[in-house]
C-alpha cells in the first residue's frame, strides 16, 4: 500500500533515473556503481585505448607472423604496486573512443595482417567489448589478456565472443595479493574464472604454430615467492591437466613502487627461476614456456 503511494508521488523523470540505473558488478570489486556517470574502482567509466599495435613479445603461439594485434586499454581493477605498464594502468594514459571505434580497429589490426585480437587488462570495459564484437567479429582468434581478477559469472558471458583466454594467476595466497595489487578474494576468484575459462574454451587449438583457440595460463615469478609460485603450479595441475599450456615468466623487475617493498625490491635470481621450472616439471606438465633471464629488461615494454 505505501509502496504504491510513494511510486504515484514520485516524479516521472526520477523513475526513469531510477530504472535506468546500472550497478558494475563486472569484476570481484563489485563496486556498485553507475559508470555512466561514475568512475570505479578501475579509475574509468568511458571506453579508453592507450595503445594500439603489432606485438612481437608475447607466447610464440601468439606473436606470430607480423605479431599480435595487441590493444592496451587504460585503467585496471588491480593495483600492482609492481606493474610494467603503471602509465596506463595507475594512470589512466590513454584516449577515449566510442565502441563503433574499437571495432573498426579489430578490422584495422586484421587488415594489417595480425594473428589475433589480443585485449590487454580488458576486464572492466567487459560490456563494452562485447558490443564492439557484435558489430565485428574478426575472422581471427580473439584473445581475452587478462589479470586473472575477474568473476567467473563475467567469464562466462565471453564464450560466444572470445576464443583465447591468456590469464595471470598472480597468486596463491590472499595476503600477498591485498599487499601487491590491493586484491582481496584474488585466489578465489582467479581459480573460479580461470576454471570457467576452461569450460567455455576446453581445447586447445593450435595449427601451424598458431593458436587459434584455447588457455593459456601465465604466471610471473616473484622474488622471495617461489613457494607460492609452486602452490600456483599445483593447482593448475590439479584443476586444469597436466596438458594446460603454462607460461613460466622471469620478466619481473622492479617498477613503478616496488621499491617501497625490499622483499621484491630486485630482479628474481637463476635459482629461484630454476626452482619453479623443476617443479613444473616434476608435475609433470607437459606445455610450458620458458624464458631467459634476460626477458627483465624494458626493451620489452611497449611505449605508452
Amino acid at each position: 500500500m505505501w509502496l504504491i503511494k510513494i511510486e504515484q508521488a514520485l516524479d516521472k523523470k526520477i523513475l526513469i533515473i531510477y530504472t535506468n540505473f546500472v550497478e558494475c558488478n563486472i569484476c570481484p570489486r563489485r563496486c556498485g556503481v553507475d559508470r555512466a556517470k561514475v568512475k570505479g574502482f578501475c579509475g574509468l567509466n568511458k571506453l579508453k585505448v592507450s595503445k594500439v599495435m603489432l606485438h612481437q613479445y608475447e607466447e610464440p603461439i601468439i606473436s606470430v607472423n607480423k605479431g599480435s594485434g595487441a590493444i592496451f586499454f587504460a585503467g585496471c581493477n588491480l593495483k600492482c604496486v609492481f606493474c610494467q605498464n603503471y602509465p596506463i594502468s595507475h594512470k589512466n594514459k590513454g584516449k577515449t573512443i566510442s565502441v563503433k571505434k574499437l571495432a573498426k580497429i579489430f578490422k584495422k589490426l586484421e587488415k594489417l595482417g595480425a594473428a589475433n585480437i589480443n585485449l590487454v587488462t580488458p576486464t572492466h570495459f567487459t560490456n563494452q567489448i562485447i558490443e564492439a564484437l557484435k558489430i565485428y567479429k574478426p575472422k581471427i582468434p580473439v584473445v581475452w589478456n587478462s589479470s586473472g581478477y575477474e568473476r567467473a559469472a563475467t567469464i562466462e558471458k565471453l564464450k560466444d565472443y572470445v576464443d583465447i583466454y591468456l590469464v595471470d594467476l598472480k597468486y596463491f595466497s590472499n595476503e600477498k595479493a591485498i599487499k601487491y595489487s590491493m586484491a582481496p578474494n584474488y585466489v578465489e576468484n582467479a581459480m573460479q574464472s580461470i576454471i570457467q575459462m576452461k569450460k567455455n574454451a576446453p581445447n586447445d587449438i593450435i595449427v601451424n604454430g598458431v593458436m587459434q583457440r584455447g588457455l593459456i595460463v601465465r604466471h610471473l615469478v616473484l622474488p622471495n615467492n617461489t613457494d607460492d609460485s609452486i602452490k600456483c603450479l599445483q593447482f593448475i595441475k590439479d584443476n586444469l591437466g597436466e596438458g594446460t599450456i603454462v607460461s613460466i615468466m622471469s620478466q619481473y623487475e622492479p617498477r613503478y613502487e616496488a621499491k617501497n617493498y625490499p622483499e621484491i625490491n630486485r630482479k628474481i635470481t637463476p635459482l629461484e627461476y630454476k626452482r619453479v621450472v623443476n617443479c613444473a616439471l616434476n608435475l609433470g606438465l607437459k606445455n610450458a614456456f620458458v624464458q631467459d633471464l634476460t626477458s627483465a629488461n624494458s626493451i620489452y615494454t611497449p611505449r605508452f
